[in-house]
């Protein structure tokens, strides 16, 4: 895309993960380390060396903190052309905005609460809107290394999780993933749908993005 594209995305990063901002350089870093060396020791987050979820949504969380704050240098193979931002980042990360951003989620709730006379314990569920993040990322890296089928033999545990493939826009087809990287369709078999590879199409047809199709 172009750069003035690539801002505009980039904005939008934030602005629809709110309080749960993923700087992308750090998480991008972490993601291009997990198809590389997928399911071994060198494995940012792989879920088989874990005992439950919440063990490995920390240990990501601390090598993501490293990359973020330069505590750890990725090798050039994981850090090249990946696009920067530092002012956005400074500012999507603060605690102030991220603060700012979970009022604005309570004050919506509590809106629909007392409209519409509902249960205040639906205030339980904020925690998950704080986290969207890491949860879904969580999610989708355990899920995606446990659960489910395989159509190729990558030499590691991803597997393609339905239906939850088809609810996460394709993100768990885990193991079609794996073997095609590159590939912006994640669907390889005919009941394998990736919501997602449609609008990108649409966004190459109206010419926002550009990109190659990898044939499986």
């Amino acid at each position: 895309m172009s750069a003035f594209t690539e801002k505009v995305f980039y904005f939008f990063t934030w602005f629809f993960q709110g309080s749960s901002y993923l700087v992308p350089r750090a998480y991008a870093v972490m993601h291009r380390m997990h198809h590389e060396y997928s399911d071994t020791k060198k494995d940012p987050h792989s879920p088989i060396f874990y005992r439950d979820v919440f063990q490995m949504m920390w240990e990501t969380k601390k090598i993501y903190n490293d990359f973020k704050t330069g505590a750890i240098k990725p090798d050039n193979q994981f850090s090249k052309d990946l696009p920067v931002w530092d002012k956005m980042d400074r500012f999507g990360d603060h605690m102030l905005v991220r603060i700012i951003w979970g009022a604005i989620y309570f004050s919506i709730y509590a809106f629909v609460i007392t409209r519409y006379d509902l249960s205040w314990w639906w205030c339980a569920l904020l925690p998950i809107h704080f986290l969207m993040g890491p949860i879904q990322g969580a999610f989708v890296n355990w899920c995606g290394h446990k659960y489910g089928y395989q159509n190729f033999d990558n030499h590691d545990h991803s597997h393609n999780t339905t239906p939850f493939g088809l609810l996460l826009m394709g993100e768990l087809f885990q193991n079609n993933h794996h073997k095609y990287p590159l590939a912006p369709n994640f669907a390889k078999k005919w009941f394998e749908i990736d919501f997602t590879y449609p609008i990108l199409k649409f966004l190459s047809w109206i010419k926002v993005i550009r990109f190659a199709e990898v044939k499986a």
